[in-house]
């Protein structure tokens, strides 16, 4: 994502400044991102997409469709990212679509001091191994493999990962105007 958000920012005419500004992100955050030394959240990659007109896809360099009744994502096309809070887009590559699926890998130390996100649209949390914490607004849930959650994305929410393994979480977001 990095190459592309530099990218995309110049060809908007915007500096880290101004884009910080459109999304709520930290200048220096943002910079970290465009140097592959962090990868933004959902709620980040959502904000910096909606900020420069663009697609979360199109920030991952995925190239866009038109809209395909079918979609297949073969496991070769996406690479998972190597960063603390690992985000694999698994499906919703295509332009128009109102969903979008992840796999998340949270790491304790990277998901503590995260802040709650919140944004337009639905989200599904399917615990697919190991276990987490779900704060949803001043609710504190314990998941474990198997566990599936639905919510209004707009409740303030963050994934901690707990026990001694490692997690990994499926996330399906779900979103009116398609604009991920």
């Amino acid at each position: 994502m990095a190459i592309n958000l530099k990218i995309l920012r110049i060809e908007n005419g915007l500096t880290l400044e101004q884009l910080a500004q459109q999304t709520g992100l930290t200048r220096s955050y943002l910079s970290k991102v465009e140097r592959y030394l962090s990868t933004p959240s959902i709620e980040s990659a959502l904000a910096i997409a909606k900020a420069l007109g663009v697609s979360v896809d199109q920030l991952f360099g995925r190239e866009q469709q038109g809209r395909e009744p079918i979609t297949i994502t073969k496991a070769s096309e996406r690479s998972l990212r190597a960063s603390p809070d690992g985000m694999d887009m698994v499906a919703g590559l295509n332009a128009g679509r109102i969903m979008r699926a992840f796999v998340i890998r949270p790491s304790r130390r990277a998901s503590q001091g995260r802040l709650m996100s919140h944004h337009e649209g639905e989200e599904i949390l399917y615990v697919l191994e190991g276990e987490i914490e779900l704060h949803l607004a001043r609710r504190k849930e314990f998941l474990s493999a198997g566990d599936c959650v639905h919510f209004d994305s707009q409740i303030p929410h963050k994934l901690i990962a707990v026990g001694g393994t490692s997690s990994a979480v499926l996330v399906v977001i779900a979103s009116k105007d398609g604009d991920m």
